[in-house]
C-alpha cells in the first residue's frame, strides 16, 4: 500500500503547463514587488506623456502610450488576480501524483473553491486542497499542498475493514474507489486490479483511530502487527512490540473537534491519514470544483 504513489509525487509540469503551475504558485511577496516597480514606471513616464503637445503624439508617445496602458492592465489583474481573487474566491492547483485516481489523473489542474470553507465546514465526500501535517511529507519534499477526500468530520467514527470503509458503524458507498497497480512497474501510469488481484495483492490493513498514552493516532494492523512503519505509518507513530496485544484491543475513536480525517480514492496507492492521521480546520484550503486543463479531461470533480 502507498509505495507506487510517491513515484509521481515528484512529477514537475513542462513546457505551457509548467508555466502555467509556476504562475499560480507565484509568493504574494513576489507579486507586491512586481506591481510595485510596475507602478514606479508608469508614474515615470506620465509627466512625458502630459507633457507631450496634442500634434506630437506620435511614434515615442504611441509606444511609450501603449506601454503605459500595458503596465496599468498590468498592475489591474496583478491586484485583482494575486490580492484578491487567489486568496479569497479560487486558486488552481497541479495533481503531481496517482492518490487520486480514478477521479484525478496526474497532471490535472483543478480549480478549488477557497471560499466555500469561509461561510461552510467541509462534508464528508469533499475533495480537499489542504496543508498536510509534517509527518506526511517525505525527505524530499518541502511545503506543499495534498488533496484527498474527506472520509471523517468531527464526531465521525472511521474504520477501513477487509478493503471496505465504514462511517459510524455503517459501510460507505464508494463508487469512485479503487485498487491499482503501476503498469508498467516503476511507471506513473496505474492499471486497475481486478476482483482477483485485490484479493491476491492488496494487503489487508485493518484502520481505524485509537486513543494509546493520552494521544489519539492512527493504527494499521497488517499481518497482525501494528503500524509496521513506512509506508504504512509515519514514524511517530510506531508501537513497541510489548504495546502490540493492548493496542490491537482499543476501541475505534471518534474525529475529535477541529480536526479531518482524509483519504486517496486509489486506496492501496495512497499514502493519506491512514498513515499519517488528522488535518486541523486551519489547514483546509478550499474544494476541488473542477478539472480545467487538459482540455479534454475538463469536468465537475465529485
Amino acid at each position: 500500500m502507498f509505495t507506487s504513489t510517491l513515484l509521481a509525487q515528484t512529477a514537475e509540469p513542462q513546457g505551457f503547463l509548467g508555466w502555467v503551475d509556476r504562475l499560480a504558485r507565484t509568493p504574494l511577496s513576489q507579486v507586491v514587488i512586481f506591481v510595485a516597480i510596475c507602478t514606479v514606471i508608469r508614474f515615470a513616464l506620465w509627466p512625458y506623456l502630459a507633457r507631450t503637445a496634442p500634434h506630437q503624439r506620435y511614434g515615442g508617445y504611441t509606444a511609450a502610450k501603449l506601454f503605459n496602458e500595458f503596465l496599468d492592465a498590468v498592475i489591474y489583474a496583478g491586484v485583482f488576480v494575486f490580492l484578491i481573487i487567489r486568496p479569497f474566491l479560487v486558486q488552481t492547483f497541479y495533481i503531481p501524483s496517482g492518490s487520486m485516481i480514478q477521479t484525478l489523473q496526474i497532471k490535472d489542474y483543478i480549480i478549488a473553491n477557497k471560499l466555500v470553507y469561509r461561510y461552510s465546514d467541509p462534508q464528508n465526500g469533499d475533495i480537499v486542497v489542504f496543508k498536510p501535517p509534517k509527518r506526511a511529507l517525505f525527505a524530499h519534499q518541502g511545503e506543499t499542498d495534498f488533496i484527498k477526500r474527506l472520509q471523517g468530520k468531527p464526531g465521525d467514527v472511521v474504520e477501513w475493514t477487509n478493503n471496505v470503509l465504514y462511517r459510524n458503524g455503517k459501510a460507505v458507498d464508494e463508487p469512485y474507489k479503487c485498487f491499482t497497480v503501476n503498469d508498467p512497474p516503476g511507471s506513473t501510469r496505474f492499471r486497475n486490479l481486478t476482483p482477483e488481484e485485490i484479493e491476491a495483492q492488496v494487503p489487508r490493513a485493518d484502520f481505524r483511530l485509537v486513543k494509546y498514552k493520552g494521544k489519539l493516532i492512527p493504527i494499521n494492523i497488517v499481518d497482525g502487527i501494528v503500524n509496521p512503519g513506512p509506508p504504512y505509518n509515519a514514524v511517530e507513530f510506531a508501537i513497541p512490540p510489548e504495546d502490540q496485544e493492548i493496542v490491537k484491543g482499543l476501541p475505534a475513536e471518534p474525529v475529535p473537534p477541529g480536526h479531518y480525517l482524509f483519504m486517496g480514492d486509489n486506496r492501496n496507492n495512497s499514502f493519506d491519514g491512514r498513515g499519517w492521521g488528522l488535518v486541523t480546520r486551519d489547514a483546509i484550503i478550499g474544494r476541488s470544483e473542477c478539472i480545467w486543463l487538459p482540455f479534454s479531461r475538463w469536468r465537475i470533480t465529485r
